[in-house]
Formats: structure tokens, sequence, C-alpha cells
């Protein structure tokens, strides 16, 4: 397979690429040759679309968000007490991956260890034994949890935060380096024992790499070392994908938040992080209203027209319980997914560049799924031109529709009475296979 040709985006071009509200972390990160995962690598996860965070920890105790300890100045004395009231007898990390499983996603990635420091897994490597098995609980997480992926069939990812709120060296760096070095000793020790103990993992999910919570990921390369630690975590998984927030460019991108996604499609592999609550927070807070379903299937096409995947945030609560609203939405997306899979699955991003809130495509072989977000602005539009005869236009899984195929463009005729919900999909068959772009490898700069 001839190698793509690789250049960087930079200038007006990556300006008018990003003028949609898409806000990409830690670009800019250090490069390595041939580190960076080939297009097949990845070619499961960009036909997964769709897969499922999970935030969990001391912190959900509190209620309070994930952040709670730096943000009310608990120290570390303090915050560590907690470790023992933290023994979750509902915890049931099979009832996770059914819930995953149910709702349509195809991988998980479970926290691992946040920013304050405490290891849901044994790890020897833990500064001062802070571990869920050498707490209250006696019991390691991570393994429960990689286990019971495996057994529901989903993809298993980990999130891993470089970063840790009790070690002094985090915030004074160059002035406490002894410090920060044993900070970074802990991360070395603890990716290793996260890549080496639990069998393949497929995803290892960075956060936190910046120091003193200033600059980015890429500016604390200097002290983390990221290429040294990913070839370290690659000699364990070697076709492990792995997130820019090291330091290191990634395999792919992270956009993160509830803000809508607009613009073109995007020509890297990238992931849009989004949580099922408000987005006041990542960990469990009591009473998050939850999105409604019309929100969350809007959100994600516009992510999957986009070249995307969505990865769906829950905060289970202190006994590791999945709020039943949250279930309950998960259970409707699942059930759209199910009926409308064939448009998303293994699909991607296009033919036709998105029209911002009235509709898009994916398209997979010989089938293009025009998505219409707004049947009325819809009406009398023209998508532009296709390589190939249109043979047949329906409604996914029904109906024909209308159409009209000419060398300069296309249209299609929906009645308002076939109108579905928030995305109605057509499916497109032509003569042939659409044809696929000319692959290149784009990199952005900081």
């Amino acid at each position: 397979m001839e190698k793509a040709k690789e250049r960087e985006m930079t200038g007006d071009e990556l300006k008018s690429m990003l003028k949609s509200n898409i806000r990409f972390k830690s670009l800019g990160g250090v490069k390595h040759p041939g580190l960076r995962l080939e297009e097949e690598d990845l070619a499961w996860w960009r036909a997964a679309k769709f897969g499922m965070f999970i935030h969990w920890g001391l912190y959900s105790i509190l209620g309070r968000g994930e952040w709670v300890m730096h943000n009310e100045r608990i120290p570390a004395e303090e915050y560590r007490k907690l470790a023992e009231e933290f023994n979750p007898k509902a915890f049931d990390a099979d009832r996770w991956a059914a819930i995953a499983k149910d709702a349509g996603t195809r991988y998980m990635v479970m926290v691992a260890r946040h920013h304050d420091g405490f290891a849901l897994w044994d790890s020897p490597g833990s500064y001062q034994d802070f571990t869920s098995v050498k707490t209250a609980a006696k019991r390691d997480f991570v393994k429960e949890y990689v286990e019971a992926c495996r057994r529901a069939d989903l993809r298993v990812g980990l999130y891993y935060s470089l970063m840790d709120w009790r070690f002094p060296g985090y915030f004074r760096p160059r002035e406490l380096l002894e410090n920060a070095l044993l900070m970074k000793k802990q991360c070395y020790d603890q990716v290793r024992e996260l890549m080496s103990q639990y069998g393949k993992i497929d995803i290892l999910w960075y956060d936190g790499a910046w120091l003193a919570h200033q600059g980015h990921d890429p500016d604390a390369a200097w002290l983390w070392e990221p290429v040294k630690l990913n070839q370290m975590a690659r000699e364990y998984n070697p076709k492990l994908l792995i997130n820019p927030r090291s330091g290191w460019e990634g395999d792919f991108y992270c956009d993160e938040g509830s803000h809508e996604i607009c613009g073109n499609i995007i020509p890297v592999p990238w992931e849009k992080c989004v949580c099922i609550g408000s987005g006041r927070s990542w960990g469990w807070i009591p009473d998050d209203p939850v999105m409604t379903f019309d929100d969350a299937i809007r959100m994600f096409v516009n992510v999957w027209m986009r070249d995307g995947n969505i990865l769906l945030n829950v905060g289970p609560d202190k006994d590791g319980v999945i709020p039943e609203e949250a279930v309950a939405r998960l259970m409707e997306i699942g059930a759209w997914m199910q009926a409308n899979g064939e448009s998303i699955y293994g699909t991607r991003g296009g033919p036709f560049q998105p029209v911002d809130d009235v509709y898009g495509s994916t398209y997979k072989d010989n089938k293009i799924f025009v998505h219409i977000l707004d049947w009325e602005r819809f009406q009398g539009m023209r998508l532009p031109a296709v390589e190939g005869k249109v043979v047949s236009s329906r409604l996914l899984g029904g109906k024909e529709v209308g159409y009209a195929q000419t060398d300069d463009g296309l249209s299609i005729s929906v009645p308002r009475e076939m109108a579905d919900g928030p995305d109605t999909i057509v499916a497109l068959e032509l003569d042939r296979d659409v044809p696929k772009p000319q692959q290149e490898e784009i990199s952005f700069t900081g």
C-alpha cells in the first residue's frame, strides 16, 4: 500500500478548516517518525463511530465534579480519607458494559486515574499506595472493567492523567524538579502497569500533561518525554490508539464539550467527547439534567457526517451506578442506532459537504446516506453531482422517495409526512462505489 503524502495544514487553510466551532486540544504535539499508527490500524475505530466514556472515582462520593479536590483546595491528607469511604458494593462492570452495548457503542474508555491521583487498580507504582486495592474497597476495578468489556465484545480503552495534584512539583516543576520527576516516575510505572497487566488494550486516552495549569500539553513535553513514554506503551500493545494529550501529536484529535458542531468534513481522525448530562462536570453530580433525545441525535449526526467519532460520557454515582435517567436516554439512543446503524457504522463522512443545521451525508461502498436535519430548509435544495448513476432512493429501511439526477446535481423529494424526528435519512444506491478521497496525512500546528 502506497504511503500517503504528509503535509502540515497551516495558515489560512487551517483557519478556514477550523472556522467551525470545533476546538481541537493539544495541537502542535511532538512528532516522531513511525510512532503514529497507519490508517489501516485505525480502521476498526473509524468504523466503530461510537464509544462510551466513564468518569468515576473518589470525587463521585462528593458529587461536585472530578475537579473538586483542586477547586475546593482540599488538602491531600484530607482528600485521602475518602478512600476509606470508597467501597461501592453495587459496582457491576458487566452492567456498565451491557448498558454501553445496548446504547449502540462499540468501545469504552474508563478513567483509571484522574488528576487526584487515586488509582482504580492494583498499582505498585502508585505514590503512597493511593489505590482502590490498598484502601477500603480492596478491589481492582480496572481488571473488572476490562474483563467485562471483553465479555461484551467491546473494545477496551483506558484514560490516564499524567498530572497528580498531590505533587507540589506539578505546580512548580522547574523549582521543585526532584518532586516533579517523582511524579513522572509514577506516570511511567503506572502506564506500564496498565499496558502490561490486562492483556490487549485498544485505546490509551491521556489527560493532564500541561504543568502548573498553564500552557498546553506540548509545552510540558520537556518533562514527560512523551515519545519515550508512548514507545514504552506500544511495546506492550503495538496497535494501541493514543490521543494527543501527552504532548505527542497522537493518532487522532480530540474536541471536548457540549458546544455544537458545524463546518466542513474534518480531513483527520477525530473524536468529539461530550457529556450525556449538562456538561458542568464529567464526574457525577446529583440531579444533573440529561440531554434530550433530539439534541443527542443531532449532535452525534453532526459529528458523524463530518467523519468523526462520538465518545459519550456518563458519570456513575459513588456506588458505581449510572443514573436511571441517563440509562433511559442511552436505551433510546440504542434503539435509534439499531434502526439506523446502517447509515453510521462502517461509514465515512461525505461525499457531500454538510450544510449547517440542514443536511449532511455518510457513505459506504455504493450507498450514500443523506441525513436531513431540517426538512423545511432542505426542500428544493440541490445536492452536488455524484460519480455514477443513482439506481434507487428510499428512506432508510422504508419507502421510496423521488429524486432527479442531472450532470450538475441531484435533488431529493421527501414528503412532509415522511420526515422522521431529528434526522430523516435517505439512502441513495449508486451503480458503483462512491470514490474515496485521496489519502493524505494532514497534521495541524498549534
